[in-house]
């Protein structure tokens, strides 16, 4: 995992921005944990939906270890690709970085591997076309 710096290049595309906000803080004026994740799974959401040209749901999160806090007026930028494509699942990596209030300053936050299921219309798995 790489250390984020500030110097270091996020890895995937730019897949979602979102700035925190007062409401999304625990008693210590840290972004909660479980806010960054959800923004993470809105993110590879996202772009399995692309990939899969269609409905997907979350089925797993492989280890995700916090790095950085995220503070009040940090935008957080989701950065995502596709690492494995099976039959009805992908796995997506997701890096979350935080911008820093009012500067350029970015330092990556956490990253994991969310693993996404392609579902039909009924919600059972369906599969994933080719690229093409």
């Amino acid at each position: 995992m790489t250390e984020g710096t500030g110097t270091d290049t996020p890895r995937g595309e730019l897949t979602v921005r979102t700035m925190a906000m007062p409401a999304d803080t625990n008693a210590n004026g840290d972004i909660f944990g479980g806010w960054v994740m959800s923004r993470m799974d809105q993110a590879g959401g996202i772009k399995a939906v692309e990939r899969a040209r269609g409905r997907v749901v979350t089925v797993a999160v492989d280890s995700m270890t916090f790095i950085r806090p995220m503070k009040v007026g940090d935008v957080l930028c989701a950065y995502t690709e596709v690492e494995r494509i099976g039959r009805t699942s992908m796995k997506i990596h997701i890096e979350a970085w935080a911008q820093r209030f009012m500067t350029n300053e970015r330092e990556k936050v956490t990253d994991a591997t969310f693993t996404f299921v392609a579902i039909d219309d009924e919600g059972r798995p369906r599969v994933i076309p080719q690229e093409g």
